[in-house]
């Protein structure tokens, strides 16, 4: 038992003299310490994990938003000489590297008492892999700088499958019921907060793109990681379960029975499939800006900004209303996503003078951001209160490893339709949205 013993338990309760009135402050605790779906040892240090969980995803998602699949990185590529064809695997490279090996990550998660060592080491890795592209960004250019961006993006991605279900798991074990969702939408308010200031900032002082601006918001980006995972070692968890760790490959298999055999979790991953527009669709809202707008770093700076205003303004709610059905947040947030790209495809159709250019696109951007933070929050709450113990590392892992297949495809789809034109892709992936938002009223009611 000596060696499932963490350091940092050494002084139980610790955190809560000066982190209690926060907690209180931001978990809404008026009436008394909430304690559902995990161990009255947990609850104690609650209020110092909720602060430390805060403060590490805070920094992940910051330096998610600096080195984004959606903007940085495809401005990026195409400033280096990249070949074109690359920009469509971008997105997909990066949520598919992440989602496809989990169901064996899964497994290694499942043995170790204490997980969140797992997403320490993920979030060194992601960092180095940031460092590492920013020097191509540096030293290559043309076909070996895009090459070398999709090695890197896809290391960064594995690297971040193995923080996913770790962090899933530790929150689970640390966070009670009816909080996460809370935790989620300051985690994503107060990152958005400094994205804002962030893009406006780099809207103002780099007009023109360079290699080495782009190069520094990577700098910038694995710092913010190396100091996450700094924080995030902080967070007090007891050991836990360990059955099922010993699973491989045929184990794996065994584990996709449950889209079979678990009707509420099978409606779940096909609306999950179905709503992965909300997270595609970007690239192709600032391809269509970049033809009507300009291609400068200052056109980039607005869209990062718009991106850090979406979460901003409207995880709070979000998270507010997930606590309470995260069922109607997915749906609600599914709908508008789906709604804002088939209007984006028909209004970019239309000849509009400039000055409407720049609101139609911004604001659409702002509207995509705001309802891919609700499909989000919503899923990832709706999924975590599902099932508890090594049940949610199962659902977890098999939901997003299908969904990680399905990505790749939806990319290549998308990638065909955008030979026919960029609106063809907006029109096919909204449609998804809809038909998601109208599928996932089948879900059952879990929240509260």
């Amino acid at each position: 038992m000596a060696t499932t013993e963490d350091p940092t338990r050494s002084k139980p309760g610790r955190h809560r003299h000066w982190t209690a009135s926060l907690y209180e402050r931001l978990a809404e605790e008026d009436e008394g310490r909430v304690c559902k779906d995990i161990s009255e040892e947990a609850c104690r240090e609650t209020p110092g994990n909720f602060f430390y969980t805060l403060i590490a995803n805070t920094l992940s998602s910051l330096a998610d938003k600096l080195a984004s699949s959606k903007t940085t990185l495809p401005w990026l590529l195409l400033h280096l000489g990249g070949p074109g064809w690359m920009l469509s695997l971008l997105v997909p490279l990066r949520e598919s590297g992440s989602l496809m090996p989990q169901l064996l990550i899964g497994a290694l998660v499942r043995r170790q008492p204490l997980r969140k060592w797992i997403w320490v080491a993920g979030g060194c890795i992601q960092g180095l892999a940031l460092l590492l592209m920013g020097w191509s960004a540096l030293a290559l250019e043309g076909a070996a700088a895009g090459y070398a961006l999709l090695v890197l993006l896809t290391l960064f991605s594995l690297a971040r499958g193995a923080c996913s279900v770790a962090f899933k798991d530790v929150q689970g074990k640390t966070i009670p019921k009816t909080r996460r969702g809370r935790l989620g939408g300051w985690i994503s308010s107060v990152s958005g907060l400094v994205t804002l200031g962030l893009g406006l900032l780099l809207g103002s002082f780099f007009q023109e793109a360079s290699a080495t601006a782009n190069a520094l918001l990577l700098l910038a980006a694995a710092i913010f990681w190396f100091l996450a995972s700094l924080v995030f070692s902080r967070i007090i968890e007891f050991p836990g379960a360990t059955e099922g760790g010993a699973n491989g490959f045929t184990e794996a298999i065994k584990k996709l029975s449950l889209l079979k055999e678990d009707r509420p979790f099978r409606l779940f991953v096909i609306a999950r499939a179905l709503a992965m527009g909300s997270g595609l669709a970007a690239p192709f809202y600032l391809a269509l800006a970049r033809d009507n707008l300009g291609e400068g770093l200052a056109v980039l700076g607005l869209f990062i900004a718009a991106e850090g205003l979406a979460g901003l303004i409207s995880s709070p709610i979000w998270g507010r209303l997930a606590d309470d059905s995260s069922r109607r947040v997915f749906s609600l947030a599914s709908g508008l996503a789906g709604g804002i790209s088939l209007a984006l495809a028909l209004i970019s159709w239309l000849p509009l003078p400039t000055s409407l250019d720049w609101a139609v696109y911004l604001l659409a951007f702002l509207g995509l951001g705001i309802a891919h933070s609700g499909v989000r929050l919503g899923r990832k709450t709706y999924m975590l209160d599902m099932a508890g113990g090594n049940k949610r590392t199962d659902y977890v892992a098999v939901s997003n490893t299908v969904i990680g297949f399905l990505l790749l495809g939806t990319g290549l789809l998308g990638a065909l339709a955008a030979l026919v034109s960029l609106q063809a892709a907006l029109l096919l992936l909204g449609l998804g949205g809809v038909i998601s938002a109208y599928m996932s009223h089948q879900w059952p009611e879990i929240s509260g």
